[in-house]
């Protein structure tokens, strides 16, 4: 990783509340690729319930979601690895309720290919810690779901901050998607949710792995003064931000330019000058 913030944000384009159309994502993605900050962005995230519009789509790495769980996940992944010009980089599969994470992960070791992540989204409730101690020291991963189109979709502070906490706790790396595009906590000025901050859950993490009690975790996350963040973020040394960039893998974003854009006006990603005529 030869910045901290390399892939960082998973391209979620297609989903809401972007809702980019295929034709136009496509070229956006591959534009994020050739930009200055192309290290940042990580594979083009793509539904499963979706595959029909895969064909004539080339030159992509994709993360491929799996909402029904191991349900039709075989076809899907052999649909996306028999498309020339098609690169599988992980599949991130939900968990129904009614389906054990034992089926789920069996179907996700026959059919990974290699180099590929699994990720498995893990359900809020009861249950959660549950799964992940089934996922703790296997190969697959962790996800959050940390927003929606609803309120009730965002979890509170305590609750993200067990989440993050129990991912620490049993070493296992993770990656957060929905309502979580912008770096710092904040409350969205057109539907009044409360969003949290990606390099909220940053601290959060690293200061897990330095043993904060969950009170800490639950402040960090709630801290939405942005020089506070800010200046916890660049006074981490290498080797903290480091370990904690190596459980917090990433976030999926409907925008890849916000983030980019926060990281760039908080003074923490550095974008090249512009050429201008000589």
């Amino acid at each position: 990783m030869t910045t901290p913030w390399a892939g960082l944000v998973d391209d979620a384009a297609l989903f809401p509340p972007g809702n980019a159309p295929l034709p136009e994502a496509v070229p956006a993605h591959h534009a994020h690729h050739a930009a200055w900050y192309a290290e940042l962005v990580g594979p083009f995230v793509f539904p499963a319930t979706r595959l029909g519009e895969l064909p004539g789509v080339r030159d992509l790495k994709v993360s491929l979601t799996a909402p029904a769980g191991p349900d039709g996940l075989a076809e899907a992944v052999r649909a996306v690895t028999g498309a020339d010009g098609l690169e599988l980089a992980a599949i991130e599969a939900a968990l129904p309720a009614g389906t054990s994470l034992s089926e789920l992960t069996g179907v996700l070791a026959a059919c990974l290919p290699p180099g590929a992540a699994g990720y498995v989204e893990v359900p809020r409730g009861a249950n959660r810690s549950a799964v992940l101690d089934a996922l703790a020291g296997t190969p697959y991963r962790a996800k959050f779901r940390t927003g929606g189109l609803t309120a009730d979709a965002f979890p509170d502070e305590p609750e993200l901050a067990d989440a993050v906490a129990g991912c620490v706790r049993r070493d296992l790396p993770f990656k957060c998607t929905a309502g979580l595009h912008h770096a710092i906590r904040h409350t969205a000025p057109d539907t009044g949710f409360e969003h949290h901050g990606f390099l909220n859950v940053l601290l959060a993490t690293d200061a897990a792995l330095a043993g904060a009690d969950p009170a800490d975790l639950v402040a960090i996350l709630a801290e939405r003064e942005k020089d506070r963040v800010r200046d916890s973020v660049a006074a981490l040394a290498a080797n903290r931000l480091a370990a904690a960039r190596r459980l917090f893998l990433s976030i999926g974003s409907c925008s890849v330019a916000e983030p980019v854009d926060d990281l760039v006006g908080l003074g923490l990603l550095t974008a090249p000058e512009p050429h201008g005529d000589r």
